[in-house]
């Protein structure tokens, strides 16, 4: 499995602890980590995301659009169930999977960061 290169997690989990997003555990972090349902970035704040990883990391982002992945909004069901059960345990990570489909994960960020363009 691919490493998450570290200025990339230092980014990330910079960014979540900055704009207190979630606490995120740097080790955690994988290529297969959602963005939109791991780490609860959705909405707008997906777009101010974007814009601040395009900025600190000087990548071309103007080819990207969000007709390929599909605009990450969320699920109040996640929510609800995310409240209630914590995001921890394996079960709830699974049910959250089925229930809302992630559309954008840090291989898309990594593979940013290597060609220097967002696609």
């Amino acid at each position: 499995m691919e490493e998450v290169l570290p200025e990339l997690k230092e980014f990330i989990t910079g960014y979540c602890e900055r704009y207190r997003i979630a606490k995120i555990d740097p080790e955690a972090l994988t290529v297969d980590t959602s963005i939109d349902l791991d780490l609860d970035i959705v909405d707008i704040e997906m777009d101010l995301f974007l814009a601040e990883f395009t900025d600190t990391f000087r990548i071309d982002n103007s080819r990207f659009t969000w007709y390929k992945y599909g605009y990450p909004k969320g699920s109040p069901t996640v929510e609800v169930i995310r409240r209630l059960f914590g995001y921890r345990s394996p079960w709830v990570k699974k049910l959250a999977n089925r229930l809302y489909t992630p559309k954008f994960r840090v291989y898309n960020l990594q593979q940013a960061v290597k060609s220097g363009r967002l696609e």
